[in-house]
């Protein structure tokens, strides 16, 4: 794996990227839209927004994140571009980090707009800096990435891309906190919780609004930038060049 290549694959995907002006307004947009609709709901029940909203500020990104990159991905290989990419020096790493910096940018800027909209219109209130919140939602967009690349390695066929999505989220939303505190679930589910990224996720952003010490918020991110970097090297793996 070299840098050259690696950022030639990143500038190619940012290209095709700003092409698509329908995937630009699911990643930039959608997030920003769907804590805005819940926000509606909730307007009688501030409370309610104040205690959800920052789980739900990690959920869209990372949920919209896994599907645009998985699919995208497998795209790639579906029409036979990775094939023929193949072909040159570019390796299965080159191509698996080019992939995981232009959606990596991608989420940031999606963290940005989708933070600034939450706390400045929506007025999602947290004890701890505003900054931090930005910095959770980052790598939670970036778990998502990292999750899509790992999917995509697996699929056949973007539908076989959608049907992961629920396989690999769905567990991880009922276990990770988001409608009961993991301390009160029974042991064996709490402790399979703990092995789940997205339940760290979870836990920095609810520490971050209770105002924790930012050694807490610090220890459970590392804990997933783990996890993004274990399913990136298992993708640039177990990733084919072709879809048989």
């Amino acid at each position: 794996m070299t840098i050259t290549r690696t950022l030639a694959t990143a500038d190619r995907v940012l290209r095709q990227l700003a092409r698509d002006h329908r995937s630009i307004l699911l990643l930039l947009v959608m997030p920003s839209a769907l804590i805005g609709l819940f926000a509606w709901i909730a307007v009688d029940q501030p409370t309610l927004f104040q205690a959800f909203g920052p789980p739900v500020l990690v959920l869209f990104p990372f949920i919209l994140m896994f599907v645009v990159t998985s699919v995208t991905t497998l795209r790639e290989r579906r029409t036979g571009t990775l094939e023929r990419l193949m072909t040159t020096p570019l390796g299965k790493g080159d191509f698996i980090a080019g992939y995981g910096i232009a959606f990596g940018l991608m989420a940031c800027l999606q963290a940005i707009i989708t933070v600034t909209f939450a706390v400045w219109v929506c007025g999602l209130k947290v004890a701890g800096p505003v900054w931090w919140l930005g910095i959770v939602a980052v790598v939670d967009a970036l778990l998502g990435t990292a999750l899509g690349l790992l999917a995509s390695a697996f699929a056949r066929t973007e539908f076989q891309a959608a049907q992961l999505m629920p396989a690999i989220t769905f567990p991880q939303i009922l276990l990770g906190g988001f409608f009961m505190s993991r301390d009160n679930m029974p042991p064996l589910l709490s402790a399979i919780s703990d092995w789940l990224p997205l339940s760290h996720a979870v836990d920095a952003v609810k520490a971050v609004a209770r105002g924790d010490d930012w050694s807490d918020v610090a220890r459970r991110l590392i804990i997933v930038c783990a996890y993004v970097v274990l399913a990136i090297v298992l993708a640039s793996f177990t990733l084919r060049r072709q879809t048989e």
